[in-house]
């Protein structure tokens, strides 16, 4: 991974990103930040559900990654620092922390599976993914959307890849905090890293 890339992703503000503009697997990633907020608070077990599963649902479908992937597992990373750190006192926390790392698991396995076919080379920068070029029109019109759908090359094949190889670069720099996971996570935690 590059120094830039590194600094890029742990550096990265929730307010950096157009999640308005970037796409999921059921529309637009608007609602992101709220629910990585709540997330991030892990108060109330009911609503970190209930957000967790609008966040993974949006950003993976049937192994196809989307562009609100690569930046909301930048977030998920840090929230999974926070909640294995709070899992021993807080049972949202330890839900949370189970769960997050069988997500992980999951979208890398969708890397290796897309690494493994003809692909082209990933965009050279995580933050090349936010060019003007790539970013959907500021007002969202679900017909509008649709019909870009449609057209035969929806994304650019360095794009597409790049939602893949940067949801695993994002995982890979928090790798230290998955090589000290509290013991009863050790097990999920290892079949992450065999995948990074």
């Amino acid at each position: 991974m590059t120094e830039e890339n590194r600094t890029y992703i742990t550096h990265l503000k929730v307010t950096d990103v157009p999640w308005h503009r970037l796409t999921t697997a059921y529309g637009r990633g608007t609602d992101f930040p709220a629910h990585l907020t709540v997330l991030e608070q892990m108060r109330d077990l009911a609503s970190v559900k209930e957000s967790l599963y609008e966040l993974t649902t949006n950003m993976e479908h049937q192994s196809t990654l989307w562009h609100t992937t690569p930046f909301g597992m930048v977030f998920l990373c840090r929230i999974l620092e926070k909640a294995l750190a709070e899992s021993g006192q807080n049972p949202v926390a330890h839900f949370l922390a189970g769960e997050l790392l069988d997500f992980f698991s999951c979208i890398l396995q969708c890397f290796h599976d897309g690494d493994e076919m003809e692909h082209a080379e990933a965009l050279p920068l995580f933050s090349d993914l936010l060019k003007e070029e790539y970013l959907w029109s500021e007002e969202y019109d679900e017909e509008e959307d649709e019909m870009r759908y449609e057209e035969d090359e929806v994304f650019p094949d360095d794009l597409f890849y790049s939602f893949y190889y940067y949801s695993w670069q994002a995982v890979k720099a928090y790798q230290d905090v998955l090589e000290q996971v509290p013991a009863e996570f050790a097990k999920p935690a290892d079949a992450v890293l065999e995948l990074l």
